[in-house]
């Protein structure tokens, strides 16, 4: 049986049948469900367009001796979608399909980062999600679920729970040389949530305008610029930030990666630390920190945070995506009393608060040990990897300088001038299937043409193991 059709409406068609077909399984439903599955049936015909606007309706008492069920039914269904706007009808006139649906079935759309379907990947910024800790991960969320109290699943405290701050406070003062005080450690959706309350906030003091590091993480830009913040591009010299254009620019608050610039991989040096934290004293300004790849040291102990010196003139941050997972969404900010209680009101209206079960389930796994025994698994991978990637270019292309490696999930490769000009060499790394970046792309648009002849690449490893990092080194040299 198909749909008929009336005067000025679409004719029957193939595709009408089609969709009248969908009836059929909702007649052969439960008892008990078989008229909500009718129902159901008819909305996603006309949803998806599979029964068109226009398109005239068998009679109640045809439709049911079709499907061999009630005409009560159909009845009632006809009646509850032409409630709804699906179906339209009149005395004597049948029942029609409406046009007020317009869209199809929405479809979920996948916006996440993804690698490009290159062959090897050289971008940074992703730690080896292999990694993760399923199984400790697991018995951890068992414990929380058996001991949590109820109250606990209720809207939290927004700067954390009690628990989460009190075992943050005691692994980042151990870890990082933080003065970590529990009641200013606030629980965020990682660094990104800090920058934005932290920009917020500057905002509303009067604050129009940050300094970032040039060359520096684009991120910060959209960040600063969706609270009404400017950004200015501040460049580093060898020791880091330069002090001398720092003072020139006017600003009161600037951003730095202290202990591993990003790209850079420079670590401040003791005398530049001091200068910061001197011109944030004469200025009444603030320095965030954010403590890019902290914890990955592979020469020596891990670089204290900056701010152990000056916890009133230095707001701290960092999280978990490097060391366990970026899809987790969770990491923590210290501020200055000063700053704490209009931070502390803005994340409340913000989200109300970071989920309760994942922040008891990530203060277990500290208590135990269990993070600690994370970063040491991370820490013996990334070093082989840095080691491989090392070997590798000095294998494939003699007389490279490689920095930055003492520390973190990447490498600054700058190769001899005869491998240049950069853009060609770009092109043809990437027409092989290598994707990989050059310094120059996280710049803020400071740098002439004798900058572009000469190839600076951003080597990203952590998430590749010996063996690929080998081969996409391999695949860049013969491809120029």
């Amino acid at each position: 049986m198909t749909p008929s059709t009336g005067q000025g409406g679409p004719p029957g068609s193939a595709a009408s049948s089609a969709a009248w077909e969908l009836l059929l399984p909702a007649a052969s439903a439960p008892a008990r469900a078989r008229g909500r599955a009718l129902q159901e049936a008819l909305r996603d015909a006309v949803r998806s367009g599979r029964l068109t606007p226009g398109t005239r309706l068998p009679s109640s008492r045809d439709l049911a001796a079709d499907l061999g069920v009630s005409r009560g039914l159909v009845t009632e269904a006809y009646e509850q979608l032409t409630a709804e706007g699906y179906l339209r009808s009149g005395q004597g006139a049948g029942t029609w399909v409406g046009d007020a649906v317009r869209a199809a079935r929405p479809r979920a759309r996948d916006l996440a980062p993804r690698s490009p379907a290159d062959r090897v990947d050289f971008v940074p910024g992703t730690p080896d999600l292999s990694l993760f800790p399923r199984s400790a991960w697991a018995a951890a969320q068992r414990g929380v679920l058996a001991e949590l109290p109820h109250e606990s699943l209720g809207y939290p405290d927004p700067r954390g729970l009690p628990r989460l701050r009190t075992a943050l406070a005691e692994l980042l003062a151990r870890r990082r040389g933080v003065v970590a005080d529990p009641e200013r450690i606030m629980v965020v959706s990682g660094v990104a949530q800090a920058t934005a309350l932290l920009a917020s906030v500057l905002h509303a003091r009067g604050v129009r305008a940050t300094g970032v590091e040039d060359p520096g993480s684009p991120q910060h830009d959209a960040l600063y610029a969706s609270a009404g913040v400017d950004t200015v591009p501040l460049p580093l010299d060898d020791e880091g930030l330069a002090v001398g254009p720092l003072h020139a620019s006017g600003v009161r608050a600037v951003v730095t990666t202290p202990a591993h610039q990003f790209p850079t991989g420079i670590a401040y040096s003791a005398r530049r630390r001091g200068e910061l934290l001197d011109w944030a004293r004469t200025v009444d300004g603030l320095v965030l920190e954010d403590d890019y790849d902290g914890d990955f040291r592979y020469d020596r102990a891990p670089v204290g945070a900056l701010q152990g010196l000056d916890p009133e003139r230095v707001a701290y941050t960092g999280s978990v995506s490097k060391s366990l997972a970026p899809g987790l969404r969770l990491g923590w900010l210290l501020v200055p009393e000063w700053l704490a209680d209009d931070v502390v009101e803005r994340k409340r209206t913000t989200d109300l608060g970071h989920p309760a079960l994942d922040q008891a389930l990530f203060a277990r796994f500290v208590e135990r040990g269990d993070y600690d025994r994370q970063l040491r698994v991370c820490q013996r991978a990334y070093r082989e990897r840095r080691d491989a990637m090392v070997d590798a270019l000095e294998e494939h292309f003699p007389g490279s300088q490689v920095s930055g490696i003492a520390a973190g999930l990447h490498a600054i490769a700058t190769l001899p001038g005869r491998y240049g000009p950069e853009e060609r060499f770009l092109a043809r790394v990437r027409e092989a299937g290598v994707a990989v970046r050059s310094l120059a792309e996280y710049g803020h648009g400071v740098g002439g043409d004798e900058a572009a002849k000469e190839v600076r690449l951003v080597l990203g490893y952590a998430h590749l193991t010996p063996a690929r990092i080998r081969a996409g080194v391999e695949m860049m040299g013969g491809a120029v």
